[in-house]
């Protein structure tokens, strides 16, 4: 399936839903909890880069935004169901191109440091850890960045 940019109408219900799908797992497993339950329809409607789809219904997304000389990958998504299929290496791929098009230098992502099953996944994508991040109030790394040139 070929990745596309939604735009209106579109139900951004069905891409919000995906996404809280694709990390509930993370629920009780991460301290601090994730703020994937205050996302809204409106967030994603109105995110400042760009948001790309496989699939109607959803299958897969990602939230694109140059930070920088990095394109910053969040909020990659696969529904549960229909992972190990590819998606989210057909979707880093997609970063790569867009990085390329936008002039940028390197991907970048973040994951709680809890989600070493993620962690696997983005080193097997060619990244590498570059640094540890902590959220306000915690006094060791609660976040890795794993970065990847393009």
């Amino acid at each position: 399936m070929t990745p596309f940019q939604p735009h209106n109408p579109y139900d951004w219900n069905l891409l919000l839903g995906l996404i809280q799908r694709a990390f509930s797992g993370m629920e009780g497993r991460i301290d601090p909890p994730s703020s994937i339950n205050r996302m809204s329809v409106d967030d994603l409607e109105h995110h400042p880069g760009e948001v790309w789809v496989i699939g109607q219904p959803p299958l897969a997304c990602v939230l694109l935004t140059p930070k920088g000389p990095a394109l910053h990958i969040g909020k990659l998504s696969v529904d549960p169901a229909h992972q190990g299929e590819g998606y989210a290496g057909e979707l880093i791929r997609l970063a790569e191109t867009r990085a390329r098009a936008l002039g940028l230098s390197r991907l970048e992502l973040q994951s709680r440091v809890e989600l070493v099953e993620n962690h696997a996944i983005f080193f097997a994508l060619g990244f590498q850890q570059t640094m540890t991040t902590s959220h306000p109030g915690y006094d060791h790394p609660t976040s890795l960045v794993f970065t990847r040139p393009v």
